[in-house]
């Protein structure tokens, strides 16, 4: 989890190689209008989100349900995202960065739906994990294998 440019695509991709478990790209789930939104730079709000959480929860207790394991690189911004995905097997790895940091990735992506601009409206949005909700925090300065391994092995 984290805002956009934090690497959650690639680390997840690595952590489930690593773990050799399932992985989603979260984003994958969202309905076309949101995918729109956000490349017009519109924030989108918690009624955009609720359908594309549900989806992702649903994707996930599918698999949960069968004993598979996944990992879903999503953002999970709020506490009330991360709430709807909440489960007792769920442990959320929270990618975090400097602002200038995340700023420079956003800048040269190429080809992807979120915009640079709207990285101030997702660390406005950002309620980091509380003590009460199962995570791990790491630094997106390591590298995303070093990341991912640290993250296997917390796992």
């Amino acid at each position: 989890m984290g805002v956009a440019g934090c690497g959650k695509s690639t680390v997840a991709e690595l952590l489930a190689e690593r773990l050799d478990w399932e992985l989603l790209e979260g984003d994958a789930l969202h309905p076309a209008a949101n995918v729109e939104r956000m490349g017009a730079g519109i924030p989108l709000t918690d009624d955009d989100r609720a359908p594309w959480l549900a989806a992702v929860a649903a994707w996930m207790d599918e698999r949960l349900r069968t004993g598979r394991s996944v990992v879903i690189a999503c953002s999970a911004l709020a506490r009330r995202y991360r709430d709807v995905l909440r489960r007792d097997e769920v442990v959320f790895v929270h990618l975090t960065g400097s602002p200038d940091l995340l700023a420079e990735r956003l800048a040269s992506r190429e080809h992807h739906f979120m915009k640079s601009g709207m990285l101030q409206s997702q660390l406005a949005t950002l309620e980091p994990p509380a003590d009460d909700e199962q995570h791990l925090t790491l630094d997106i300065a390591e590298t995303p294998a070093a990341l991912a391994a640290r993250a296997a092995a917390a796992l």
